[in-house]
């Protein structure tokens, strides 16, 4: 059986990064759910082994749900470019080097498009959230946005890949974006909504 999420539950966000966790945090809000994150918990992060974003989110929902004793969200996102062949993927954190550097791992991402002569900047952001019961039982939910690569970044808002893409219909990129527009169209909003449709019970 998997978890139901209403107001009051306890919830750990099975992630490290503050941006991520800031931004599932604002999402939960309006729903009452007393979030904490594994950072906060002291939690180890599991290796990211999975051969998916869906993968990689259940790892890190499960490892957290059973050494909390709480049920968990985890989120496996990155940054998808069709000049690149989707990459970086999931491995977009690992772009960045050992430090997670985002400003290396968007330079790369602009030098292998220049080394590859791509005319095509499309890309799409792809969010698997994943949510673990403390017994293992996993649901996965999965959300996509899409948009183009600019150059060079603009905006200091956001984290990660946010200052080189614009999503479809805008001229802003995530990094510019006002947090409240971009918490309504991004790829986790997405991924979201779909968690909430099946896991939420307000009664």
């Amino acid at each position: 059986m998997g978890v139901t999420l209403s107001r009051g539950t306890r919830l750990v966000i099975a992630s490290h990064n503050e941006g991520k966790v800031r931004e599932i945090a604002d999402l939960l809000a309006p729903y009452g759910i007393d979030v904490v994150s594994a950072g906060k918990l002291g939690l180890p992060e599991p290796a990211e082994t999975g051969a998916t974003f869906a993968e990689n989110a259940a790892l890190k929902a499960v490892a957290a749900a059973r050494s909390s004793g709480l049920p968990a969200l985890a989120d496996d996102s990155g940054l998808e470019v069709r000049a690149l062949g989707g990459e970086p993927g999931f491995h977009s954190a690992g772009w960045g080097g050992a430090a997670r550097d985002f400003g290396l791992a968007m330079e790369r991402v602009h030098r292998e498009l220049n080394a590859a002569g791509a005319k095509d900047l499309t890309a799409n952001f792809t969010c698997s959230l994943a949510l673990a019961a403390p017994g293992g039982e996993v649901q996965e939910f999965d959300g996509k946005v899409f948009g183009t690569i600019a150059w060079p970044g603009r905006g200091t808002r956001g984290f990660g890949y946010d200052p080189i893409f614009v999503p479809e219909g805008y001229s802003e990129t995530f990094g510019e974006m006002e947090p409240e527009l971009k918490d309504a169209i991004s790829h986790r909003a997405r991924a979201f909504e779909k968690l909430m449709l099946a896991a939420y019970d307000d009664d």
